[in-house]
């Protein structure tokens, strides 16, 4: 073991959130583990900014007094690399969904691609995902999806700090963003398809950067389980 943690006193667990893992999944586990080490029957664990199943990467963790000032980091701005798939839509925006529709390729180019990165990095409001936790009189928007409900989400303010996109084989746009609390890149990449005239779901992401938290610092769950029963 590389410190001496106060688990119940308070930490920062910084974790390398596994795929399909959701991050109550997560909390869950690491609240487990610690209940049953040192013995209690409740232990304060909350996480700072949700990571969908099939995102990976930081997530960060707060234990006993330290969930006083999860709020704070919530606030921050987030740091994300992955992949847009472009000349396919799915509901979800992701691959949660199977793809609905096919759109055309050929006339994207690296040109295009920069007209629409420099749009980006001005935006302000985005429309979140309606396969999303955001709560809609009281349920989630998630669950309106599920059942082909109808309803109307209001767009979200964001600002996208930093925005690099490259053009792969198989129509693949790499991207890397920095952006506000409350960016949905699953919205992103929608609205990405949309302004190349074309369509687009994200089909990787990763979580890198949590304001001043970094993922190469992260653990993977194992390696807290391990520490933990240390």
């Amino acid at each position: 073991m590389d410190k001496s943690y106060e688990f119940q006193r308070g930490e920062v667990l910084l974790v390398d959130k596994p795929l399909d893992w959701t991050s109550f999944d997560v909390v869950n586990k690491i609240r487990y583990e610690l209940k049953k080490k040192l013995g209690l029957k409740k232990i304060k664990v909350g996480h700072a900014g949700t990571l969908d199943p099939l995102a990976t990467g930081l997530l960060v963790l707060c234990s006993g007094k330290k969930t006083k000032i999860i709020n704070q980091f919530i606030q921050e701005d987030k740091s994300y690399d992955g992949v847009i798939q472009l000349g396919a839509t799915t509901p979800s925006f992701d691959l949660e969904t199977d793809v609905d529709k096919s759109f055309p390729t050929s006339h994207i180019n690296e040109e295009l691609i920069e007209k629409i990165r420099q749009h980006f990095l001005n935006a302000t409001t985005q429309v979140p995902p309606i396969f999303s936790a955001k709560r809609i009189n009281g349920r989630r928007a998630y669950d309106y999806a599920r059942k082909n409900e109808t309803v109307h989400l209001e767009p979200n303010k964001i600002k996208i700090e930093e925005l690099k996109l490259e053009l792969f084989e198989q129509n693949q746009l790499k991207f890397e963003i920095r952006c506000s609390k409350g960016t949905y890149i699953r919205s992103l990449a929608r609205d990405i398809g949309e302004a190349l005239k074309s369509g687009a779901h994200l089909s990787k992401l990763r979580r890198t950067k949590s304001g001043d938290f970094l993922l190469k610092d992260a653990k993977s769950i194992e390696d807290w389980i391990q520490i933990i029963n240390t």
